[in-house]
């Protein structure tokens, strides 16, 4: 599976879910299970990839904004739903993670942020055309989060570092 078909498969399902995640990630088991299994690993790869690529401490500030706070599980599914927006808000966030601001305009933390279930979507597919688990992809993530750590807390930081999503977000 190659770049173009993983996105049109995020959005496809996004799409169909009318944005609700858990909905979404519904769609995306559904869809997985009429490929191969090798096809789904391939889409778990792509998954994994994105995933460890979005964790950098800009991010993870500009999620402290968007949600009143994250954790490191709750930053966790802010990725899965990050990647679950498709490419265009997925590629825009990691290379400016203060654009969001203007890449989800009507972001709200009770119903936007949270896509855990994305996350599992090609395990569970796996799973239920072979009956094993998703085996081990090789990928790790970094003990810590890829950046120049800041304290989350210091409105006047993260005021400078994210002035757009401060303005909407802030304190």
């Amino acid at each position: 599976m190659d770049e173009t078909a993983f996105w049109q498969l995020v959005d496809d399902t996004r799409d169909t879910a009318a944005g609700d995640p858990d909905e979404q990630a519904e769609a995306l088991v559904e869809r997985l299970l009429r490929l191969t299994p090798d096809e789904v690993l391939d889409f778990a790869r792509q998954f994994e990839a994105r995933f460890q690529r979005a964790y950098t401490v800009e991010l993870w500030g500009a999620a402290h904004l968007l949600l009143g706070g994250a954790s490191e599980d709750s930053f966790d599914y802010f990725r899965c739903w990050l990647i679950g927006q498709g490419r265009e808000v997925f590629e825009g966030a990691v290379h400016d993670p203060d654009a969001l601001a203007g890449l989800v305009p009507d972001f709200d933390d009770e119903e936007d942020g949270d896509a855990e279930e994305l996350g599992y979507a090609a395990d569970e597919a796996y799973e239920r055309l072979t009956g094993l688990p998703l085996p081990d992809l090789g990928v790790r993530q970094p003990p810590v989060a890829q950046g120049v750590s800041f304290d989350f807390a210091d409105d006047a930081a993260m005021a400078f570092r994210y002035p757009r999503l401060w303005e909407l977000y802030g304190a």
